[in-house]
């Protein structure tokens, strides 16, 4: 599976409104809800919470990674919210996140998971993606960003 295929258009969000990490995590499960008319708003939004309990996905650069398993859902899905302006987000590093990869997970399928978060963790070591992604302008864009820097990385494996 491809990253590009679990973030598609209709799942990525450029403007981001929320200005703290829980606001971030109710914009982006409510994006999701009404792409995918699911019904588990509060199970997804307590599967990361779970997650988030343990320690930040704010990782570094501006870049946080919230995901969460649950048994609400039967497949896996990517919800990306940009920020322009920047979230609160208690982040490692302290700095305030600009770029969310939400990852919904089933509950079962821990290691297509694992390969997900690799393959963005090989993408996002790349500052061109970073800086191109949050350049972006609208949903189209930002698509087309992932799956051009998933199809260089592709290219040199």
């Amino acid at each position: 599976m491809f990253l590009y295929e679990i973030f598609p258009p209709e799942l990525i969000k450029v403007g981001l409104d929320a200005e703290d990490k829980e606001e971030a995590f109710e914009e982006l499960v409510d994006q999701f809800c009404q792409v995918e008319q699911s019904v588990a708003r509060e199970e997804i939004l307590k599967a990361l919470r779970a997650r988030e309990a343990k320690m930040s996905t704010g990782i570094h650069r501006g870049i946080a990674i919230p995901h969460g398993k649950t048994t609400a859902l039967n497949d896996m899905y990517g919800v990306l919210g940009i920020s322009k302006e920047g979230i609160d987000y208690d982040a490692l590093d302290g700095e305030p996140v600009y770029l969310l990869f939400m990852i919904l997970v089933p509950q079962k399928d821990s290691e297509r998971h694992l390969r997900i978060l690799q393959r963005l963790a090989e993408l996002l070591d790349n500052p061109q993606f970073y800086t191109e992604l949050l350049a972006q302008k609208d949903a189209q864009g930002a698509s087309g960003v992932i799956k051009k820097y998933e199809d260089i990385l592709i290219a040199l494996d």
